[in-house]
Order: structure tokens, then sequence, then C-alpha cells
């Protein structure tokens, strides 16, 4: 196997920020965080290829915005203890970490972009989230609560055009909300009231609801689907 030096030549490269030069196993020096990174083979043969490590492991109920394959956000979550307030940004090789969350918690959901994005309920302590956050590419934002505070909620959607449904109160809930870029508005509940479930769509008149559970233990797994139309 060829070293470092066969492949690269024998100094680092000092770039500020991410280095769109590197070339698969190079090493260098990002002077704009202060940390080397390495550029990983692009394994071609599977399904899939190794990306870069999140600078902070996490479990829990850590969310994320809609994002893509080389753009996308990574919010809050559970390092066993502490909750946390952590966002981190990826670029499609690297994460790096940018403005934390105002509110530590996890079961939280996320909506939008990399650049552009919402985070809403979750749970901090044994406590419900009611709190929204707005991301507008560099910081988080509060912006107005949710009517209802749960953890363990589903969102999809856009800033300006977002979703939340689910969750866990005191028990597992049904409800379901609109977000207007302003304002929460509740609108028709899930047929089947449920936490941690899943999400997909691009706006709040268009999504699905999959998946779930209907036992605050962790026993009563799902796989009912539901599609929701804007209204029902």
């Amino acid at each position: 196997m060829a070293t470092y030096k066969e492949r690269v030549g024998t100094s680092v490269v000092n770039y500020a920020g991410n280095y769109p030069g590197a070339v698969d196993g190079e090493l260098w020096y990002d002077s704009t965080n202060k940390n080397f990174n390495y550029q990983y083979e692009n394994v071609t043969t599977a399904a899939w290829a190794t990306g870069g490590n999140l600078n902070t492991a996490r479990f829990r109920g850590a969310a994320s915005g809609n994002g893509t394959q080389t753009a996308t956000l990574y919010f809050g979550g559970d390092t066993d203890p502490p909750f946390v307030a952590l966002t981190e940004s990826y670029n499609g090789s690297t994460w790096t970490e940018v403005g934390d969350l105002n509110t530590a918690r996890d079961a939280l959901a996320g909506a939008g972009t990399a650049t552009a994005a919402l985070a809403f309920g979750g749970r901090q302590s044994t406590t419900a989230q009611a709190v929204t956050e707005s991301w507008n590419g560099s910081a988080w934002t509060e912006v107005n609560d949710l009517n209802t505070a749960r953890e363990g909620v589903a969102g999809t959607g856009t800033t300006t055009s977002a979703l939340a449904d689910g969750g866990y109160i005191t028990d597992n809930s049904a409800l379901t909300e609109s977000y207007n870029g302003t304002n929460w508005t509740e609108v028709g509940d899930l047929n089947l009231a449920r936490n941690s479930l899943g999400n997909a769509g691009a706006s709040n008149t268009s999504a699905l609801a999959f998946a779930g559970n209907v036992d605050g233990g962790g026993g009563g797994r799902k796989a009912e689907t539901e599609s929701w139309n804007g209204s029902n």
C-alpha cells in the first residue's frame, strides 16, 4: 500500500475550511476551524460510501433538517448525559460545528435545509418542550412556540411551511400543527396517536407520517403510514 508521502508528497496543505483539492487519502489542516481533516476513500463498489464522522457522538433524538447528501444540518440530542444544544453542518465530506441551539434538548424534530431550518419540540430532562427555533445559516433564533409541548414529535417542510405531528405528552399524541412562517395552528389529528415516528414531505400541505411507537417503553412499534393532504 502506498504511503502518504508517496501519494500526496511530504507537506500537509494548510487551507481555510474544506479543501476542495483533496484527493483520497490526503490529510490537510483547516486553519479556520483549527483541526486536521482527512479525505476518506470513496468506496464506489458498495451501496454506502464512507463519509466524515460527526464531531460529537450522540443519540436519542437529535434532529436534522431535510437537507441533501452534500448539505445538511444535525442538531440537539443526548450524550448520556447531558442534553446538548450542539449543531453541526455537513458539506458532503466534513461535519463542522456551527451555532448552538438556544435550548439544549433531545427527542426534537426538524424541518428545512442546511441554511434555513426549524427545530421544534423535544425534551429537556423529563420536561416536554414547545420551543421552536429558526436557523438562518449561522445562528438559531427563538420564534413562536408549538401550541402543545411534546417530545418524540415528527416534522417536515420548510421554515415557512412546516408540519409537526404525533409525539408524547403524558401519553401518545395524535396532534398535528401547521406552521406558516410565524405561527403554529392546530389542524387535523393523525388517525393513530404515536411518538418517535417518521415524516416526509416538502410543505405543510403534502406529507407522510409513518412507523412510530405507541408504548412509552418502546414495545409498541408500528408500521402504519398516513398521508396528509393539507387538511386531513
